[in-house]
Order: structure tokens, then C-alpha cells, then sequence
């Protein structure tokens, strides 16, 4: 197995008409890989668990929208590299999804902090999830935002444990007003563990 590469380098940008003239096809593929990275716990939230290429597709996508060309290129890798896992953590973007605005901003004003009551079960072994600090994703008035980015970092034998075919994890989101556990099936264990070294 391929060592899984950890962070996004200029070399690896494409120009934007090469990146147009494969756009299609990587889509496909892109797509392929997110299929056993998501997983929803609960009603309304999900997680995506990124990797070198959620992110490099995400990166080149941004430049695509924005069409900030080369000077660009610099403060979305200052982005996005932190969401590369780095061998030894799980990283995902929790989403809170709910279509509808009212019942949207109800919600988020009653969960203020989920983002400090997530964790990875490994064979009994809870890995806390460690946000992102880049801001305050909780207002003051206890409102949470609908994106979250989390890190689960772990131990070598958590690790270990994580990559052991067939093992138990669990994702848990432990908040008072929304406790709920999803199973990882084996086939989103088993892409996820790739990410660890």
C-alpha cells in the first residue's frame, strides 16, 4: 500500500485549462473516494472525512470559482493543507444540515459547543475531536456555525486499533440537546484507515 501524502505542494496545482480539460473525469473519481468518507450521525449532521485528494479537488475548485490565478494558489493551500490528515489523526468537516432556514437557525442556537462533544470510539478507547482554532465557531450567545472542522488525533495504538480489519468504531456527537452514535461500516473503516501511517 501507498504511503498517503500529507500536505499540498504548488507543484501539485494544475493550470486551469489542464484542470478543465480533466474536470469531468476527476469529478468521477472525487466522488468515488467521498463515497465511504461520509457518514451521518443522527438526524441532521454528517461528517466528511478529508484527505490529500478531498482537498487537493477542493483547492482546485476554489481557484476555479474565484479565478485568483497564481496569487491565489498560496492562501488556499494556507487553507486547506490543514485539512490533510498528517498519519497519525482523522480529519472531517462536520456538517450541520438542515434545508429548511427556520428550523436551521433554531437548531444552531441549541447547540452551541457541539463541536466539543464529538469523539471516535476505537475498541472501547474514545479519541476526543480537537476543533480547528482558526475562529470561534460558537457565538457568544451560544449559537454554533453549520461547519465544523475537526481532528481526531490519535495514539500509535489507537491507530493500530483503527486499522485492525473488522474492529468496532463508533462516531459519537455527545451533546445534551443531540446525543447520537453511528457504526462506521467496515468498507468507511477500511478507506479511513489509509489515512494513518
Amino acid at each position: 500500500m501507498s504511503v498517503a501524502k500529507r500536505e499540498i505542494s504548488p507543484d501539485d496545482i494544475m493550470p486551469m485549462a489542464e484542470f478543465e480539460s480533466v474536470r469531468a473525469a476527476k469529478s468521477v473519481e472525487i466522488r468515488a473516494v467521498k463515497s465511504n468518507r461520509r457518514v451521518s450521525v443522527g438526524p441532521f449532521t454528517t461528517f466528511y472525512f478529508e484527505n490529500y485528494e478531498t482537498m487537493w479537488w477542493q483547492v482546485h475548485e476554489m481557484l476555479r470559482a474565484e479565478g485568483g490565478g497564481d496569487a491565489q494558489v498560496a492562501d488556499e493551500l494556507e487553507a486547506y493543507n490543514p485539512l490533510v490528515p498528517k498519519g497519525r489523526e482523522l480529519v472531517a468537516t462536520f456538517m450541520i444540515e438542515i434545508p429548511d432556514e427556520v428550523r436551521r437557525h433554531r437548531e444552531l442556537a441549541r447547540l452551541g459547543h457541539i463541536e466539543d462533544k464529538i469523539s471516535i470510539t476505537v475498541a472501547g478507547d474514545s479519541i476526543a475531536a480537537v476543533p480547528e482554532q482558526d475562529v470561534e465557531r460558537t457565538t457568544a450567545d451560544g449559537k454554533t456555525s453549520s461547519v465544523h472542522f475537526l481532528h481526531f488525533p490519535m495514539t500509535d495504538a489507537q491507530a493500530a486499533a483503527f486499522k485492525t480489519a473488522g474492529a468496532d468504531v463508533q462516531l459519537r456527537v455527545d451533546h445534551p440537546e443531540y446525543r447520537h452514535i453511528a457504526i462506521l461500516p467496515e468498507e468507511v473503516r477500511a478507506a479511513l484507515a489509509e489515512d494513518l501511517d
